[in-house]
C-alpha cells in the first residue's frame, strides 16, 4: 500500500471511529423509556451490603430484572447471584471489572454501593455508557469527584438518584412542610449529630497475605497502593481517608441533608470551622476523626455537626438525629419519627402541642421512585446536584479539622480562596493505570 492510500484509509477509519463514539454519545444522551411499563434491567456494582439491599428493593418492584452483579470478592458475588437466581428465576452474568458490566448493552441501570472512593469513576462510565444510575452516599470520597459527577450526570441526560433516602420519607417530608409553614417560628439554627460504636473502626490487627477469593488491586482502584490489612476492607474501609470520611460522611451526608432541605439551601456555606481530634483508643485503627465538632455559617442561620464515636447516647435520648430550633417551638427528628418541643410564653405554649409523629426506614421507597424515574425521565427526589451540595458541606467539615483552618469555599474558583493546604485535599490523584475523568 503506498503512503497516499494508507493515509486515506488511515483518515477514513478515524472518521469512522469519531463517528461511533458520538453515535454512543447521542445514544446515551436521547435514551428514553418505551413505555411506562417496560422492563428495566439493572446490574449492581459493589453488592456486599448496601448494594445488595438496593437490588433487593428493586427486584421487589415489578418488571424489574437484575442481569449482572461486579465485585472483587468472589465469595460475595456468587453468594449474591445464588440469592438472585432464587428470586427472579434467572441467575446474572458476574463479573470482577465494572467496565465489563458497562459493556452490557442489555442493562439499562446500574446500582453502584462500591466503598466512598470507588463512586466516582463506575459513575461517570455508566453515563458515558447510557445507564441511568442510583448512587451511594456521599456522592463521592472528595470534592473534585463530586464536580465530575455532576457534569457527567448532565452532559449524558441520565437520571440519577443519591443514596439519601431520607428524601423519600414521608415523616421527613412532614416534617420540612411544617417548618416551611412557619409552624416553629422563624429557624435560627439547626443541631445535627450522631454517635456509634462502630464508627471506632477495629482494634489494630497486622498485615496479612491477601484472601485469594479478593482482588485487592482492584478493590484499591485509583487509591495508594498498600498492603491488605483487615481493618482498612470490608466494614471498616469508611474509617480511613483514601476510601472514606468517617461519621461525617457517612450519617452527616444524610443528616446534613435534612438541615439543608429545612431553608432549601442550593449553595455551599459562608463559613466553616471544625474542632475536634482521635481521642477514643490508641487501640484501634482508624484515620477519620472519632470525636468532631462542626459549625456551618449560613446567610440567616446556622447549622452544626457533632458526633462522638464509641457512644450511642445523644440530645433527646437520640444517638443521632437533629434539632430545628425556632424562635416558636423545636422539632427534633430521626428515622423513627419527629416531635414538637413549643416554647412558653406568659405560661402558654407558643404553638399548639401536636402528638408525635412516627417513621421508618425509607429505603424502598427511594429506590421505587429511582425506578418511576427511570420512566418517566423526571428528576429523582435526590437529584445529582444535591448529592454534591451535601458532600460538599461534609467534607468542608472534615477538612477544617485536618487543616486546622476556618474555610469560605468560593463556588466560581472552586476552591477554598488561598488555603493551599485545604485545596489540596478537593480532588485526590489517581493511581495508575487509573485517571481521573475528563468530560
Amino acid at each position: 500500500m503506498n503512503r497516499r492510500k494508507f493515509l486515506e484509509q488511515s483518515t477514513q477509519l478515524s472518521v469512522a471511529a469519531g463517528a461511533f463514539a458520538q453515535s454512543i454519545e447521542i445514544r446515551a444522551i436521547n435514551h428514553v423509556r418505551k413505555s411506562a411499563n417496560e422492563k428495566i434491567v439493572i446490574g449492581v456494582i459493589g453488592c456486599n451490603n448496601m448494594g445488595n439491599g438496593i437490588m433487593n428493593h428493586a427486584l421487589n418492584q415489578p418488571n424489574v430484572e437484575c442481569a449482572a452483579i461486579c465485585d472483587i470478592d468472589t465469595n460475595i458475588c456468587n453468594k449474591r447471584a445464588d440469592e438472585v437466581m432464587r428470586k427472579q428465576g434467572k441467575r446474572p452474568q458476574l463479573y470482577g471489572d465494572f467496565r465489563k458490566l458497562l459493556e452490557n448493552k442489555d442493562i439499562d441501570a446500574v446500582i453502584i454501593a462500591t466503598p466512598d472512593h470507588w463512586h466516582c469513576l463506575p459513575m461517570v462510565e455508566a453515563c458515558r455508557a447510557g445507564k441511568d444510575v442510583y448512587v451511594e452516599k456521599p456522592l463521592a470520597n472528595s470534592i473534585g469527584e463530586c464536580n465530575v459527577m455532576v457534569k457527567a450526570a448532565r452532559r449524558y441526560n441520565r437520571v440519577v438518584q443519591v443514596g439519601q433516602q431520607q428524601r423519600s420519607g414521608e415523616h421527613w417530608q412532614s416534617a420540612m412542610q411544617f417548618i416551611h409553614s412557619g409552624s416553629i417560628g422563624t429557624l435560627r439554627k439547626v443541631h445535627s449529630w450522631a454517635n456509634f460504636n462502630y464508627a471506632i473502626g477495629s482494634r489494630i490487627v497486622p498485615d496479612e497475605p491477601v484472601p485469594a477469593h479478593i482482588d485487592f488491586n482492584q478493590w484499591l482502584g485509583p487509591a495508594p497502593l498498600r498492603t491488605y490489612n483487615r481493618t482498612r476492607h470490608h466494614g471498616s474501609w469508611r474509617f480511613f481517608w483514601d476510601y472514606g470520611g468517617g461519621l461525617m460522611t457517612d450519617w452527616g451526608a444524610h443528616l446534613l441533608d435534612i438541615a439543608l432541605w429545612a431553608k432549601n439551601i442550593k449553595t455551599p456555606p459562608l463559613s466553616v470551622a471544625a474542632s475536634g481530634g482521635n481521642f477514643y483508643s490508641p487501640d484501634f485503627a482508624h484515620e477519620a476523626f472519632d470525636t468532631l465538632s462542626v459549625m456551618y455559617q449560613l446567610p440567616d442561620y446556622t447549622i452544626s455537626w457533632e458526633q462522638t464515636a464509641g457512644t450511642q447516647n445523644g440530645p433527646y435520648g437520640r444517638s443521632y438525629g437533629l434539632a430545628f430550633i425556632g424562635n416558636d417551638a423545636t422539632l427534633v427528628i430521626d428515622r423513627g419519627g419527629w416531635e414538637l418541643f413549643p416554647e412558653i410564653d406568659k405560661g402558654g405554649y407558643k404553638v399548639p402541642a401536636i402528638p408525635k409523629r412516627s417513621g421508618k426506614e425509607t429505603h424502598e421507597e427511594h429506590v421505587k421512585n429511582w425506578l418511576e424515574c427511570i420512566r418517566t425521565r423526571k428528576e429523582t427526589n435526590c437529584p445529582i446536584e444535591n448529592g454534591r451540595l451535601v458532600a460538599l458541606y461534609a467534607h468542608a467539615g472534615n477538612i477544617a479539622l485536618r487543616t486546622n483552618s476556618r474555610l469560605e469555599w468560593n463556588e466560581t474558583a472552586q476552591s477554598f480562596g488561598k488555603n493551599e493546604a485545604a485545596n489540596a485535599l478537593i480532588t485526590p490523584t489517581y493511581r495508575a493505570p487509573w485517571e481521573f475523568p475528563k468530560i
